[in-house]
């Protein structure tokens, strides 16, 4: 069954609003990448931070207030009117919601910890709720009284990828008749200093497959797609395929062949009954660390011979987390959507400085342009600790 992505809200360092994320992102800026201190201890780190104030939490919600749920709330916001015309379809029990997220309100917990530390209680706005990982689906639930499956999965830095193929699954599964699906993550110390621990943080701003690599900056963002059995007003995009696999090969370090990477690109595809011949372009997890874009571009290397447009949009977005699969998702989206009129693809932001050690890739230019010759086809791939790895495409809808 075809699942129509309809609509999509979505908020990041590239803008706070579609129209000016995606004009942002193909302009390949990087602006939205600036070095911060007191994140980590004695260190000074490029992160990619929404800036200004953010929506308040509803009076009613003021227990689930957490800066994740704002993020949520407003890339809701941008589609409220299509949420609303779901529900005057679908009814309120029919519409599901499934979000990736790997932090929740654990910033909010922490703060909260260390004023008990100090203080020997808890301040007065410190709710439990709001660190749980389930907090951003039930608030989203809460806030649209809606009554469908409500769920969130964590999965580290695949978790809203597969938030998106289990949305699906509900669908195909007659469960619900749309679904809000998408994923959110927001800038804490915990992930900060956890990446920083693991000596995977680069001091400059990323610069995935060069030579010259030092790890990743931490972004943050929320990405919400109105997900339906029926296509929408707009342009009929849809999520076409998914395929995941878990290598389990190490706790944080990928499986050095690509192998579970490969698996999960092939599963897509066939799940989308394509060849990798007929992708046009593909987004890559690209987190800039020596042994992700090692195994990355062997995967990419081995199942597109003749070669495919890539890119890592990482320096511009940082390294979201758990919203990265359905932000890069979003990219594709926007790629297709009316929002670019022009046809641009991502470009890929780095020195130019290839890694002699890896096998070339075809690296998309700012001047790089999309067929305007439907159907098209884009992937775009997310990778986890453990081995976890999911590859969606999303294209024009038959």
């Amino acid at each position: 069954m075809t699942a129509y992505l309809n609509a999509l809200g979505v908020i990041c360092a590239l803008g706070r609003d579609k129209q000016t994320v995606a004009r942002n992102l193909f302009a390949g800026d990087c602006s939205g990448m600036r070095p911060e201190s007191g994140w980590v201890a004695e260190r000074e780190l490029p992160v990619a931070a929404v800036r200004g104030e953010l929506a308040p939490i509803p009076a009613e919600l003021v227990d689930q207030r957490s800066r994740n749920n704002q993020l949520l709330l407003e890339a809701a916001l941008q589609i409220r009117d299509d949420i609303d015309q779901a529900i005057q379809t679908f009814g309120r029990e029919r519409i599901g919601v499934v979000l990736g997220t790997s932090t929740s309100g654990i910033d909010e917990a922490s703060r909260g910890l260390a004023h008990y530390i100090r203080e020997q209680e808890f301040p007065a706005e410190y709710d439990y709720r709001q660190q749980e990982l389930g907090a951003p689906a039930n608030f989203l639930a809460d806030w649209l009284q809606l009554s469908g499956p409500a769920y969130v999965i964590s999965t580290a830095c695949t978790s809203s990828a597969r938030a998106l193929m289990s949305a699906q699954r509900l669908l195909d599964l007659g469960l619900c008749d749309a679904v809000l699906c998408g994923g959110v993550d927001s800038l804490c110390k915990l992930t900060l200093n956890g990446f920083s621990s693991l000596e995977a943080m680069s001091d400059e701003r990323c610069n995935p497959f060069s030579a010259n690599r030092s790890g990743i900056n931490i972004g943050e963002a929320a990405v919400l797609f109105v997900m339906s059995k029926q296509p929408g007003d707009g342009p009929t995009i849809a999520l076409l395929g998914a395929g995941a696999s878990s290598d389990a090969h190490h706790i944080s370090a990928p499986e050095p062949t690509g192998r579970g990477a490969l698996q999960a690109m092939q599963k897509a595809l066939n799940r989308a009954h394509l060849q990798a011949a007929q992708i046009s372009y593909l987004n890559l997890h690209g987190t800039a660390t020596q042994h992700n874009d090692a195994m990355e571009s062997l995967a990419v290397a081995t199942l597109f011979p003749e070669g495919v447009a890539c890119s890592s949009t990482k320096p511009m977005t940082g390294h979201t987390l758990g919203a990265a699969g359905a932000l890069e998702a979003a990219f594709c989206w926007l790629s297709l959507s009316a929002d670019n009129p022009d046809h641009a693809l991502p470009p890929h932001v780095w020195d130019a400085q290839a890694d002699p050690a890896l096998p070339p890739l075809q690296w998309v230019t700012t001047s790089e342009r999309l067929t305007s010759i439907a159907p098209r086809y884009l992937m775009s791939n997310s990778f986890a600790f453990g081995g976890n790895n999911v590859s969606l495409i999303i294209g024009d809808a038959p």
